[in-house]
């Protein structure tokens, strides 16, 4: 990259005031000191541990050129400063600018939600390359950029790597990006000046408290993507909505067009499910999309999945053959109720995603009965009392790993037989010697792992592999 005129960086922040005299450009954008280079913009970025502002002095030892920052000016700085109202804001709009607005020449669906996220983006990128165009998704487990794949350090990455990596995908031919949008994201102004075509909510539950506080912060920070939805310049930009949620009404937005979703009933414009059909309606035409039996996604969860990445996909100009193809041929996602093996007829399934009760929710209820479930790490404020009627209906032996044992264990009292395993190796271990024949063995812990691993992914894989293990045993 050469760089960018500092007037379009200037003009991509509608309040700011300067002080001094700006160079006429810059060579890079920096909201780290330690990443600063000569004739760098330095974005002094507040950060949870340390306020960006500190390290103002030690950016333009670097070479940085101009400093944007919130606040009152900084006294006698050899460079100019630019003030603006939120650091995080402009960072992200800075960004665009910077790498030149490249979601305006993508096709960009944006999802969020509590759950459902990671299984649609991809849902969704399966589904545009069925129709012929080079695509890319940004999400939890990796970062896919066309024919490059990076692995993911955050659902939603920084303001400057996620341009960066959008820019990347335009200049490589890439035409159609799938992107996760996660809470923490649209709090921290992540996505702010993207130019999204179509905005998911699948669906709000009780998580992330321990970021966001309280459900209605939580909620707020969600609804975030259909203001900028409602920002956005695409002429055809489109809200796409799970009607089943009873909170989804407030997700719609004003000024954007209204697709719903929905498995319980049918809708006015969108998806949904008609006996054994998928179908989708626009303007009063009704058109079938797939037959519910081509799905190999287990769960009812999963159909909603399917719905919402039909109806985005439908109106990014995918053909229902080109979804029912692509549908078919979709193999899942890792770490979602994914099958591992079959041992002395006992099932094993890692749903190591399942980071909080409704996706564990969702999760026993993909199977009829009979498990014995993994549950526990570190808890995030959750009420794990929520599981207790599907407890009964599914399952018939937990087994407690991680941190938030003691806590579970109280919530879950006298619902099935509760076994402090501890770690997932003797979880394992205790879930092989008593299950029978018939028996579902699964993962789907409702916490956090960052107790006992490094993330879900980690947690997922050692499962994974003390499962594998077993069945080696078991063939000797």
């Amino acid at each position: 990259m050469a760089g960018a005129a500092m007037s379009e960086l200037l003009a991509a922040l509608p309040e700011k005031r300067v002080i001094g005299e700006p160079p006429r450009s810059v060579s890079s954008i920096a909201g780290d000191s330690r990443l600063v280079e000569p004739g760098a913009c330095f974005v002094a970025v507040p950060g949870f541990k340390q306020d960006g502002r500190r390290f103002i002095l030690d950016a333009i030892r670097r070479g940085a050129a101009v400093v944007v920052t919130e606040g009152e000016p900084v006294a006698d700085l050899p460079v100019a400063q630019v003030l603006v109202p939120s650091v995080r804001v402009s960072l992200a709009r800075l960004a665009g600018a910077f790498y030149g607005h490249p979601s305006t020449q993508l096709t960009l669906v944006g999802i969020t939600g509590t759950n459902g996220k990671t299984t649609t983006s991809y849902l969704v990128e399966a589904l545009l390359r069925a129709r012929g165009l080079g695509t890319g998704v940004i999400g939890t487990i990796q970062y896919v950029l066309g024919d490059e794949t990076r692995p993911a350090s955050q659902t939603t990455p920084e303001a400057l790597d996620l341009q960066s990596m959008l820019a990347h995908m335009r200049d490589r031919g890439v035409r159609g990006v799938a992107m996760e949008v996660s809470s923490h994201a649209l709090a921290l102004a992540r996505a702010d000046g993207l130019a999204f075509d179509v905005a998911v909510f699948t669906n709000l539950t009780q998580d992330h408290l321990d970021f966001h506080g309280t459900l209605e912060s939580y909620r707020l920070a969600k609804r975030r993507l259909f203001e900028l939805l409602a920002e956005s310049p695409k002429p055809a930009r489109t809200a796409v909505i799970n009607a089943d949620d009873a909170i989804a009404p407030q997700y719609a937005p004003g000024g954007p067009r209204v697709f719903w979703f929905s498995r319980l009933k049918r809708v006015a414009s969108g998806c949904y499910l008609r006996g054994e059909e998928i179908v989708f309606r626009s303007d009063g035409v009704e058109s079938v999309l797939l037959e519910r039996k081509i799905i190999g996604l287990r769960g009812s969860h999963n159909i909603e999945n399917v719905l919402a990445a039909g109806t985005a996909v439908r109106l990014a100009g995918v053909e229902p053959a080109e979804i029912a193809e692509g549908v078919r041929t979709f193999a899942g996602v890792e770490h979602r109720i994914e099958y591992v093996a079959t041992i002395s007829g006992v099932e094993y399934f890692n749903d190591s995603k399942a980071t909080n009760v409704d996706a564990t929710l969702k999760a026993l209820d993909a199977f009829p009965g009979n498990v014995l479930v993994i549950l526990g790490g570190k808890d995030k404020g959750s009420d794990y009392r929520i599981l207790r009627q599907a407890l009964r209906s599914h399952a018939r032996m937990a087994l407690l790993i991680g941190s938030a044992a003691d806590k579970i264990e109280a919530d879950l009292a006298g619902v099935i037989p509760v076994e402090r395993a501890g770690t997932m190796a003797r979880a394992v271990e205790v879930a092989s010697r008593s299950a029978k024949p018939g028996d579902i063995v699964l993962l789907a812990p409702a916490c956090a792992s960052f107790d006992q691993f490094d993330s879900y992914e980690h947690r997922g894989r050692v499962f994974k592999q003390l499962v594998r293990e077993l069945e080696k045993e078991h063939a000797a």
